[in-house]
């Protein structure tokens, strides 16, 4: 079976900071995901696709598989 041809995404990714973990959508992760969608929308990324965690800081290793 041929598969379609697919644009990459072009991944944005951010992670909770250690000052802002509370329930919700942290303002940590509001803030750097318009940092990176500015940043996709100058370097001209034509496919972005968010991602985010939302659950850990990077100071915590409880979250790593």
């Amino acid at each position: 079976m041929k598969q379609a041809n697919r644009e990459p995404y072009d991944i944005l990714y951010a992670r909770l900071s250690q000052e802002d973990e509370r329930e919700g959508e942290s303002n940590s992760i509001q803030n750097q995901r318009m940092i990176l969608e500015q940043y996709a929308s100058e370097k001209g990324f034509t496919n972005p696709y968010f991602l985010y965690d939302d659950g850990f800081s990077g100071t915590n290793f409880a979250g790593v598989r």
